[in-house]
């Protein structure tokens, strides 16, 4: 801790980030215990967090996270978008389709930003805001497969046809390393087949994102 910064404030958060690597919560003594310090601060600092719902206690007192960090969550889209957009345009202009990045959203495989070339006489429409199940279409498939392979290093990229729209095939990679998101970067195409050059283009793009994220 240095002069500049709040003690308190530093406490609340690690408390925040210790019940979101946690999936049964945990009680006041186990936090006072992680934390170091004693369980009158930590009742301070649940009370605090409660109040603006980004804490609640279950029946048996566990504390877990609450549905205002869900509020918080939502503001990030626009941030990450933002960061993505300069490798989705490049991406897109490259490569000719429609370039997209995707986030989890619960079960589903959420698109928040998309970018289509500007060169080409057609390309498939597909919208910011558009879901589909994680286990169907390319973007959603990346993802899956990045979660598969954590310990073996890069998924790579993921190929799919027709699963999302007749006729249309699909080229998506993860983004991988980087903290709290989990999504692809990825392109849909009018083809019967994704053609070769593509998926390592989709491989780097996914990367760039990833490098603008951290």
């Amino acid at each position: 801790m240095t002069a500049e910064t709040s003690q308190t404030l530093d406490r609340g958060l690690r408390v925040l980030k210790l019940l979101a690597d946690t999936d049964h919560g945990l009680t006041v003594t186990e936090l006072s215990n992680k934390l170091g310090v004693n369980r009158t601060v930590v009742y301070r600092l649940l009370a605090t967090l409660e109040q603006h719902a980004l804490v609640r206690r279950d029946l048996g007192g566990r504390a877990r996270v609450g549905l205002g960090v869900l509020r918080l969550g939502r503001q990030v889209h626009p941030l990450v978008r933002e960061a993505a957009l300069p490798a989705l345009r490049s991406l897109a202009e490259d490569i000719g389709a429609t370039a997209h990045l995707t986030l989890v959203d619960g079960s589903d495989a959420l698109a928040v930003a998309v970018v289509e070339p500007t060169w080409t006489d057609y390309h498939v429409a597909y919208r910011a805001g558009f879901r589909h199940p994680l286990d169907r279409g390319a973007a959603g498939r990346a993802i899956l497969s990045a979660r598969q392979h954590t310990a073996a290093g890069h998924p790579g990229y993921t190929l799919t046809h027709g699963e999302l729209e007749a006729g249309a095939s699909g080229a998506a990679a993860p983004l991988v390393g980087v903290s709290g998101v989990e999504g692809s970067v990825g392109v849909v195409m009018l083809a019967d087949a994704v053609p070769e050059r593509v998926g390592p283009r989709v491989l780097d793009a996914a990367r760039e994102v990833a490098d603008a994220l951290r």
